[in-house]
């Protein structure tokens, strides 16, 4: 493969037990992600973007927009933002930037036959890419892309520390899974971030971020099971300083291993943690 660039583009101007000691609870708090009415589930939106990338903004906006259900789409969506570090040499360092989310997109980049990872890019349902701030393309290519059931997996948050968060999924992945298995992947995710930028190709601005993934952790791998089987895992997340649970999600997706995704399911953090 031909060795990649860096691009900013511009165009234009565990085991799962149920005591809670933190809380002196036996049982954590079960959720239920809505039911669909349909046999087709969301739609995976993933950003890769930098708070050192000047046109990311806009992007980061496109993003927040989609979200929140501004544009008129068939299908549901879900979000994710990851925030890169390899523009954090540019004078700003990214508080979100994860050398972690580099190499998911340099994952993408190679299963998707690309000679360069560029910010802003998205990624949807880890078949089909853009440039992440052309609002035209970034519709069509989730309005084109294929749908999967969502698994009806339950939630189980508990909270074994002050610092940690741990959640068991337990439910049906509703596709056949062959011998070359497929991973399940939980997101926790956090919006609402705003952040006044003093350095960098975004000096002077106040940054907006929505939807940042701020951990992932794989809950199991499947191999061989019909698509009504349950599964179930357990991950456990350490908590970073100022966590807010009332600004956070956790999304899950099923990943096979050319990171194409084959349904995902969101869930909303109870108040009451």
């Amino acid at each position: 493969m031909a060795s990649r660039l860096f691009s900013c583009f511009c165009r234009g101007p565990s085991s799962s037990g149920n005591e809670v000691h933190a809380h002196g609870k036996t049982n954590g708090t079960v959720v239920e992600a809505p039911a669909s009415s349909s046999a087709e589930g969301p739609i995976l939106v993933e950003l890769f973007s930098s708070q050192g990338c000047a046109t990311s903004l806009a992007a980061e906006l496109l993003l927040s927009r989609l979200g929140r259900g501004d544009f008129q789409l068939d299908a549901p969506v879900i979000v994710l933002a990851y925030h890169v570090d390899y523009w954090d040499y540019m004078g700003w360092k990214d508080p979100y930037g994860s050398s972690q989310w580099t190499v998911r997109q340099k994952a993408y980049v190679e299963a998707l036959r690309l000679d360069t990872m560029f910010t802003p890019q998205v990624v949807v349902q880890g078949r089909a890419q853009c440039v992440a701030n052309e609002e035209d393309a970034f519709l069509s290519t989730i309005a084109s892309a294929p749908r999967f059931p969502a698994p009806t997996f339950q939630a189980n948050f508990q909270r074994p520390t002050s610092e940690s968060l741990q959640v068991t999924l337990t439910g049906a992945l509703r596709s056949k899974v062959d011998n070359n298995g497929v991973n399940v992947m939980v997101a926790l995710y956090e919006s609402g971030l705003v952040i006044d930028c003093p350095t960098g190709e975004n000096k002077g601005k106040v940054l907006s971020n929505d939807f940042v993934v701020r951990k992932l952790e794989k809950l199991c791998t499947v191999k061989d099971i019909s698509a009504k089987k349950s599964v179930s895992g357990t991950v456990t997340f350490i908590l970073w300083d100022g966590f807010n649970i009332k600004k956070c999600s956790i999304a899950v997706f099923v990943q096979n291993s050319s990171h194409q995704i084959f349904g995902s399911q969101n869930f909303k953090l109870p108040d009451d943690m």
